[in-house]
């Protein structure tokens, strides 16, 4: 919609006479420079959301799994993934996972294998090409804080298997957004002491003995290599807020 001012239409500079919206529209010779421009992204950035919101409006209480990319299938967490995967699903959970491979496929394996909904949700990378192959439902983000909206909007709580920056970026996102009352506060379990043992030793030794955070933060977390621990969680918090 234009807004005009004066006695009638004018040509524009380098239009013809007479052409309409309509014909610049779908002339395939026009300027394609506004397929680049910040108005333009907006509207991809509003379609992702639509796409989210519309496909995962009605998936019923889910968790979310992260953990890395590059754990191979002969790998502990791996195994512990399927694990995971499998017993959320035989609790009632729709699984979530970012749908690449390593610890993810691992979780959505578990979760298919034993019969239950297993979601992923891709993002635009280089050097993954498409979903695993576990995966029953999937979506693909070309921007990831649209991504990070469905993990936090669509899940009842996090497991955190071993992982990297990726891993990392969710996690503190998650802990962040329940600091600041963005989200209500929902359990976030790392599974794995071995792995996460130190950094929780950092954050108390360093971060909350300088007052950086309090205790109240690092008690979002649970640490555990127990699945059923992790999983009974999960289904306490959701008989606790229904």
């Amino acid at each position: 919609m234009t807004r005009r001012s004066g006695p009638g239409p004018r040509p524009s500079k380098g239009r013809p006479v007479g052409s309409t919206t309509d014909q610049r529209l779908l002339d395939s010779r026009g300027d394609s420079d506004w397929v680049h421009t910040d108005p333009w992204r907006v509207l991809k950035i509003q379609a992702e959301f639509v796409e989210g919101f519309n496909d995962l409006a009605e998936i019923g209480p889910a968790i979310s799994v992260f953990g890395s990319a590059r754990i191979p299938p002969e790998h502990p967490a791996y195994d512990i993934g399927i694990r995971v995967g499998s017993a959320l699903a035989k609790a009632g959970f729709t699984v979530i996972t970012g749908g690449g491979p390593g610890a993810m496929e691992a979780a959505n394996r578990g979760a298919l294998e034993a019969g239950g909904e297993s979601i992923g949700l891709g993002i635009e990378l280089p050097w993954e090409a498409k979903l695993n192959d576990y995966v029953s439902f999937g979506l693909n983000f070309r921007y990831f804080f649209v991504r990070k909206m469905m993990f936090v909007k669509y899940s009842q709580g996090y497991i955190v298997l071993p992982g990297g920056l990726g891993t990392l970026d969710e996690l503190f996102e998650a802990m962040t957004l329940s600091q600041t009352l963005k989200i209500t506060q929902f359990p976030i379990v790392l599974m794995g002491t071995e792995h996460w043992t130190g950094l929780l030793d950092w954050m108390q030794g360093t971060m909350l003995s300088d007052a950086r955070i309090k205790q109240s933060d690092i008690d979002m977390l649970t640490v555990t290599d127990d699945v059923d621990e992790a999983v009974d969680l999960m289904v306490k918090a959701r008989e606790e807020h229904g």
